[in-house]
């Protein structure tokens, strides 16, 4: 099984998913259609959906609850997509240009407030599990708002350790993972050890996936922003930290002083990326990252074998190696 294999295995259901996405977006405001539109058209890789419907399939069923529940979890992950670019100043997204750079900042928040909304109908209008659903994607905002904030002061105080890195990376990205699988899950009213399986998954996979990107933003990829804006951004991630570890005390300061240079001075940017390089950043980070991948796999044993098992191992395996 490839990649593929896991994508056709769930496109019947990722239709409905996106035709559910275009009917609850759907509005009289002919420019906010028009927005909606180009961000639909926009895509992406559809991840969270996939991650949701595969977890429905592993855990029993999927059916139309499972379907809201996984149409929400990608609007409320554009939501957020949204008021990034406003936070980011992002010109572009995916090779595309921004709602806020095409139309203004206000408006990238206001059509991001609107997705998040459209988000909390779909989960209230499925026929169960509605309020647990609403509680679980209400804990993954508050998640992100704080990963968001904790990322903001260790940027500004170039001081990030491991500890806080990882629970960024959980906040911001392995958080609302983690709730597609659970929400589909109890959709499919699986046993309490099968939850915590996919819970434990989803987890290790989103921690995995954002090792990824952020891997990416050393050696490249089509990750949708430009190589080294974590750097410009002051943001200590996984490649450095790992760098870091092998070098002395004192080395390590005065790195982090370095960092504060950033974006002021371009050398310095240069100077920390080879610094990466030279100490084996990326390679002692895909480690890591591998570790994380073989931590999902093995949460899923618990679960019955099946062809939508075999495909969320195959999901896994792929974030590994991912360069889009």
């Amino acid at each position: 099984m490839n990649f593929s294999d896991v994508k056709a295995l769930v496109s019947e259901h990722i239709e409905r998913v996106c035709h559910l996405m275009e009917e609850t977006l759907s509005s009289d405001i002919d420019l906010l259609n028009r927005t909606n539109a180009s961000i639909l058209e926009g895509g992406g890789k559809r991840l969270r959906p996939m991650l949701a419907l595969l977890c429905g399939w592993a855990c029993g069923r999927v059916h139309s609850d499972t379907e809201r529940f996984a149409a929400a979890a990608e609007l409320l992950h554009n939501a957020t997509l949204l008021h990034d670019d406003v936070v980011d100043g992002a010109k572009t997204r995916r090779g595309r240009p921004t709602v806020m750079s095409v139309l203004n900042a206000p408006a990238s928040v206001l059509i991001g407030d609107y997705w998040l909304t459209k988000a909390m109908e779909l989960i209230l209008s499925a026929g169960s599990h509605a309020f647990e659903v609403i509680s679980i994607f209400a804990k993954t905002l508050s998640d992100l708002a704080e990963g968001e904030m904790l990322q903001m002061e260790k940027s500004d105080a170039c001081d990030t350790v491991f500890a806080d890195y990882e629970r960024i990376i959980y906040c911001k990205t392995a958080s609302l993972f983690e709730a597609s699988a659970y929400a589909a899950a109890l959709s499919a009213e699986a046993p309490a050890p099968w939850q915590d399986a996919v819970r434990r998954y989803a987890v290790d996979l989103g921690i995995a996936f954002q090792i990824r990107d952020d891997i990416l933003d050393y050696s490249g990829g089509e990750i949708g922003k430009p190589v080294g804006q974590d750097l410009m951004e002051r943001k200590i991630t996984l490649p450095l930290l790992s760098a870091l570890e092998t070098v002395s005390p004192d080395e390590e300061a005065a790195v982090r002083r370095r960092l504060r240079d950033i974006p002021d001075d371009p050398a310095a940017r240069e100077e920390i990326a080879a610094f990466v390089k030279e100490h084996q950043g990326i390679p002692r980070a895909q480690r890591v990252l591998e570790s994380y991948i073989d931590r999902a796999c093995q949460a899923l044993e618990v679960l019955p074998g099946s062809a939508q098992r075999d495909a969320l191992a195959e999901m896994a395996r792929f974030i590994g190696i991912r360069n889009v």
